[in-house]
């Protein structure tokens, strides 16, 4: 029986600050250093900022989708999304949006009429997922998911807590079933926490520092930084001397050719050329929010 081993910091890529309006935006994928993360496409971090009372809210009206998933974390404020497909529903703290664009749709994500009135704290996180060539055109799909929806995994005796959207872990499951073995979480450290998470070598990290500086494999890491890990163990340790809040993922590598322009991710320029064909053609469906 080989001896578990912890994986090690092979780069940290910083992210980059790059508004939109009034809303702070940093983003480390895709970046100067990485272009992306198979299957781990776009990482946006929103905020932390307080809004003012009689705000206009966040910038994403109807805009398209084709060939991937996003999932949307709502760490404060609250976010209400709305699709070509008929769901709709406002997310508050805490919880998740998990969005399968599929074949195409319509959606919007934007500040509820309550957040715009009364203001208030906002940090949202997006990650955008690779869909592999046979699932580029599945059936558009939406779960949005509260806080108290999503299990709590703790550990290193309450020093650190896993909120688990998909994947299994401990003995729990998280409510998402993902379509290409996706495990997705976010991770609260108490100071002291030590932990180690297990992935088998064979699957690519997602790690993204949301605050604080932990360690990763022993090495010291920087908040607003995305980790990229050796594929040279099958535990990543994570430790922290001060309270930290990470985004941890995993999953296989599609190892597929990648095209991408603007609101599309294929798999050749034809195909955009058809998702742009068919976003004009109508045949998204339309949104009127």
């Amino acid at each position: 029986m080989t001896q578990s081993a912890h994986r090690s910091v092979r780069y940290q890529h910083a992210a980059a600050r790059d508004d939109i309006g009034d809303l702070v935006t940093r983003r480390p994928l895709p970046g100067a250093t990485l272009d992306q993360l198979d299957p781990f496409l776009l990482l946006n971090h929103h905020g932390p900022q307080s809004y003012p009372p009689d705000n206009d809210g966040l910038p994403f009206g109807p805009h398209p989708h084709r060939g991937f998933e996003t999932v949307t974390f709502i760490l404060a404020g609250e976010l209400l999304h709305a699709d070509s497909d008929d769901h709709q529903s406002v997310i508050e703290a805490g919880g998740v949006q998990w969005m399968t664009a599929g074949s195409g749709l319509v959606h919007a994500e934007v500040s509820p009429e309550s957040f715009r009135r009364a203001g208030g704290a906002l940090e949202i996180l997006q990650l955008w997922i690779n869909l592999p060539a046979r699932l580029k055109m599945v059936e558009p799909d939406y779960t949005g998911l509260q806080h108290d929806e999503i299990p709590l995994v703790e550990l290193d005796d309450g020093r650190a807590r896993l909120a688990l959207v998909a994947g299994f872990l401990a003995g729990e499951i998280g409510p998402i079933r993902s379509l290409t073995d996706v495990f997705m979480s976010t991770l609260e450290l108490k100071a002291g926490a030590r932990i180690s998470l297990p992935v088998s070598r064979e699957r690519t990290v997602f790690l993204y520092v949301i605050d604080g500086e932990p360690s990763v494999g022993g090495t010291a890491v920087a908040p607003h930084q995305l980790i990229e890990l050796e594929n040279d163990g099958d535990e990543v340790l994570i430790e922290a001397e001060r309270d930290a809040r990470l985004l941890f993922g995993h999953a296989p590598a599609l190892n597929e050719p990648v095209v991408a322009q603007g609101p599309f991710v294929m798999n050749s320029h034809e195909e955009i050329e058809q998702a742009i064909r068919d976003y004009r053609a109508g045949r998204f469906g339309g949104l009127d929010i």
